[in-house]
């Protein structure tokens, strides 16, 4: 492929991919009945994987040669991060009660523990589907998964590097992560059309949910402004201005750590993309506690979502779609991982008797980040659709920790 493809120019590449997320975007916000019934059931998240994939799929672009992926994980990546976090609010979120708290956190434990049972289970069944040489070994995909399901698609992408991962895995792991997560999303949206019979057959007492939707309207009325030239110009000072000063530490931290903690690299301490994203993670989360979270306001966030939504697209560019096809046993390790997050969530939202809204919306959280659990939270209540960005904005502040937990406990398992 690398000597067939059509398109070689990288600024051509690029132009290529925003016309797709332009194409993407402005169809999925179409009134044409057309567009309404498809992307009912295709979320758009999934085409800006799946159209870029193409491109490489059938030669057009050669996505392990172009540099947009190297371009995009390294500078909007860490920009993302910081603007995912900045509207992080602690207090807020406290405030949604213990109840939404322990499920949240009990969704990010179930994708955990989930990753490596189903390894081990999977490793029992079909042990020789299990093997992998080195940059393609199945643990090191599967973290990618980790990444994606407990913070979003910038924690994936920080996971794939951290952990060295091989293009061929990626591509069969980022088509099993949108697959399974989506099924999932369809359950969660059913349990939310059928949300008051749940409720009333476990018990849950959904005044809380009532003061959140007051709230939030409240807050939104109040607070949302139309973004000026100072307010995007501010946005783009802390979003790179934060990306520079967290390359400036792992350029200083990562020879460090190679000279004087060997012991380190087992943890992948020696990789300078890992002091990348969480220095760039925790000065987010440092500017959480600073007037600066008040860029929310102007849309901080979205571009940060548009920054990540960029970065998906490249890592299409990765994919080759044939490989679905041929790796069908990882479908199943997906499934397995996604029961054991699911069943925990289920039974833990049982014994505290919390409303499914919690449930729903807490997993989504962890499993689709800010893309998809707005819109879980919104098939409950239209209002609560910040209900979901706040818990999935704790979630891409939790992501990149929790998923390196979860590789390293993979790689464990592994052997």
């Amino acid at each position: 492929m690398t000597h067939s493809a059509l398109v070689t120019n990288d600024a051509v590449v690029i132009g290529l991919l925003a016309l797709i997320l332009g194409g993407v975007f402005y169809t999925s916000h179409s009134n044409h009945p057309f567009f309404k019934g498809f992307y009912r059931y295709v979320p758009a998240l999934l085409l800006c994987y799946f159209l870029p994939s193409l491109l490489n799929t059938f030669g057009i672009v050669d996505g392990h040669t172009s540099n947009a992926y190297y371009v995009a994980s390294r500078y909007l990546l860490p920009a993302c991060l910081v603007l995912l976090t900045l509207s992080m609010d602690l207090k807020s979120i406290i405030a949604l009660g213990p109840k939404a708290l322990i499920l949240f956190l009990t969704g990010t434990v179930g994708i955990v523990i989930g990753g490596p049972i189903a390894l081990l289970i999977m490793s029992a069944i079909a042990p020789e589907a299990m093997n992998g040489q080195g940059p393609d070994e199945v643990w090191r995909g599967l973290t990618t998964i980790a990444g994606s399901w407990i913070g979003g698609g910038a924690n994936q992408a920080a996971m794939k590097e951290i952990f060295e991962v091989g293009g061929g895995i990626f591509s069969t792991m980022v088509t099993v992560d949108i697959i399974v997560a989506n099924l999932w999303m369809a359950v969660l949206l059913i349990m939310a059309a059928n949300a008051k019979q749940l409720d009333a057959k476990s018990g849950a007492d959904t005044s809380a949910i009532q003061d959140i939707i007051v709230k939030v309207e409240k807050y939104e009325a109040e607070k949302r402004r139309i973004p000026q030239l100072s307010d995007l110009v501010a946005i783009f000072a802390i979003g790179f201005g934060a990306c520079g000063i967290a390359h400036f530490l792992a350029d200083t931290i990562q020879p460090w750590m190679v000279e004087y903690a060997p012991w380190g690299e087992q943890y992948s301490l020696h990789s300078q993309f890992f002091w990348l994203v969480v220095t760039a993670t925790t000065i987010g989360i440092a500017l959480s506690f600073s007037p600066l979270r008040h860029l929310e306001q102007a849309g901080a966030s979205k571009v940060g979502s548009l920054f990540v939504y960029i970065l998906v697209t490249t890592i299409g560019l990765h994919m080759d779609v044939t490989k679905i096809a041929e790796t069908p046993i990882f479908f199943l390790l997906g499934l397995i991982w996604m029961a054991v997050h699911a069943g925990l969530m289920l039974g833990v939202a049982k014994l505290i008797r919390a409303p499914i809204f919690y449930m729903a919306v807490g997993s989504q959280a962890n499993v689709g980040g800010a893309a998809s659990a707005p819109v879980v939270a919104a098939a409950f209540h239209p209002s609560l659709a910040p209900v979901g960005i706040l818990l999935a904005v704790m979630g891409y502040g939790l992501g990149t920790y929790m998923a390196y937990l979860c590789g390293l406990i993979m790689k464990g398992v592994a052997g």
